[in-house]
């Protein structure tokens, strides 16, 4: 059994850990799948956002020349906007002065009346001299449908680094939106933007309407996002408390991070399907191993007991419940061995029914049967040490072997016997009791060299017991 439960131990260790690789592998694969998400999300915002910026750069650069001022609207409106691209989902291109209102606008040549001083990106530029783009918190628009918009913007600046306005070009959120309907995250899964102050920008499938412009900074998965940047972790959802796969990158240089969530119930779906079918055959395969071990230890328990039966009833005498002869052939030769080596006395009993034969022929061979099962009985009952055997002979003569008993201690226990038997009742009222006769013989060191000697000394000894009277002892001399 041990050996069993060794084997299925070794089975259900292996197959764990089978399993386990195997789910690392599909969480690798996930995470591979959801860095391509990333990369190509990368490409594709890096591509537009350099676009815009171009844009803006070319109108800086234009706001720069004295020549403009004295041309036509029209052409001062294609200079300032010569490299303003087709770029999609792209708002308003504007040119703001010092005090945030609109000297330049790409939606016409006479620029639209309006200030936007108050704009992030506007104060942004004003507290800040670097002339590095900038990507501002979304926004709603204030004309048109209101939608959500960030702005690309940079300072303008003269020759001494005094604050002239800011050039600006809007970019629709849409844009995002409409890029991560285009991938396949799965079920459960979301592509999200997000700025590096943790505010979300864009969202696919959008969770709720009034999340964009939200801060996440201090959610946890969040928090982590942004301190990493780059990375892949799972970890439970604060939203829904479902476990996901987060992988997320900074696009480029810019603020900008891409998170794609999946979810693990997708992701690990198919290995899961996998674990179940195998965890069941594998439960299945060591039950059954486990049960045929069982059936086969109890067949092993039943054939040993029963071979254990058959020991005992071939050791056992069938009529009087004592040792055979062959049991007492092998204690014998056990004992004389024992007793050679330890130089301890070995005695033995031979004790014989007196007038037997004419008991069975006068009451018959079932009465003569129980009356031997009474005196085996009786001797039984005066053997009491476990080293000590009592057995039948042969026919009415019983043997008791005593180890380590010298000639007057068997002497002791053969008296004991002899007025034993001496006192059981009698078949019929009046008859004689049954007697016994009793011949002894020890080695103590001698005088026999032989087994066959000392039981011949002791068979003697009980031929001298019937020949001078029956029902008495006598021991070898």
């Amino acid at each position: 059994m041990l050996a069993s439960s060794l084997v299925v131990i070794a089975i259900l260790s292996i197959v764990t850990f089978l399993l386990i690789r195997e789910q690392a592998a599909a969480q690798q694969a996930a995470t591979r799948a959801a860095s391509n998400i990333v990369q190509l999300i990368d490409a594709d915002v890096l591509r537009n956002v350099e676009l815009y910026d171009l844009s803006v750069q070319g109108l800086l650069a234009a706001a720069k020349r004295d020549d403009l001022k004295d041309v036509s609207p029209a052409i001062r409106h294609l200079a300032y906007f010569d490299r303003a691209t087709a770029a999609p989902y792209k708002g308003d291109i504007l040119l703001l002065d010092k005090n945030g209102d609109v000297v330049a606008d790409s939606a016409s040549e006479v620029p639209r009346k309006g200030n936007y001083a108050d704009r992030e990106y506007f104060q942004s530029h004003v507290l800040d001299p670097s002339p590095d783009m900038k990507i501002s918190p979304p926004f709603r628009a204030r004309s048109g449908e209101h939608d959500w918009r960030i702005s690309f913007s940079r300072r303008w600046s003269d020759e001494q680094g005094e604050f002239k306005g800011v050039a600006e070009s809007a970019m629709r959120l849409s844009y995002f939106s409409q890029l991560f309907k285009s991938l396949n995250v799965g079920h459960g899964g979301s592509v999200n933007l997000i700025s590096r102050d943790g505010i979300l920008l864009a969202q696919e499938p959008p969770v709720a309407a009034d999340l964009i412009g939200k801060d996440f900074s201090n959610r946890p998965n969040f928090v982590r996002i942004l301190r990493e940047g780059n990375g892949s972790f799972t970890a439970l959802s604060s939203r829904d408390q479902q476990l996901r796969l987060y992988t997320f990158s900074q696009v480029g240089d810019l603020p900008l991070i891409v998170v794609v969530a999946l979810s693990a119930q997708e992701v690990f779906a198919s290995w899961q399907r996998t674990a179940l079918l195998v965890s069941g055959a594998t439960g299945a395969l060591c039950i059954g191993l486990l049960w045929l071990t069982w059936l086969l230890r109890r067949e092993l328990r039943r054939r040993h007991i029963a071979e254990q039966e058959l020991a005992k009833l071939a050791s056992i005498d069938a009529l009087t419940g004592l040792a055979n002869r062959r049991t007492l052939d092998e204690t014998l030769q056990q004992e004389w061995l024992r007793a050679q080596r330890s130089g301890q006395p070995l005695s033995i009993l031979m004790i014989d029914a007196d007038h037997f034969k004419a008991f069975n022929d006068r009451h018959g061979h079932q009465v003569g049967d129980e009356a031997l099962r009474n005196l085996a009985q009786l001797i039984s009952e005066h053997v009491r040490r476990p080293a000590d055997l009592a057995a039948r002979y042969g026919g009415e003569e019983f043997s008791v072997v005593l180890p380590e008993t010298t000639t007057a201690g068997a002497f002791s226990m053969a008296q004991a016997i002899r007025e034993a038997v001496e006192q059981l009742p009698p078949v019929h009222p009046g008859e004689a009791p049954m007697t016994v006769s009793i011949g002894i013989a020890t080695w103590v060191n001698g005088p026999y060299e032989e087994l066959k000697q000392l039981l011949f000394a002791a068979d003697k000894a009980l031929y001298q017991a019937k020949a001078s009277g029956r029902n008495r002892v006598v021991c070898a001399m």
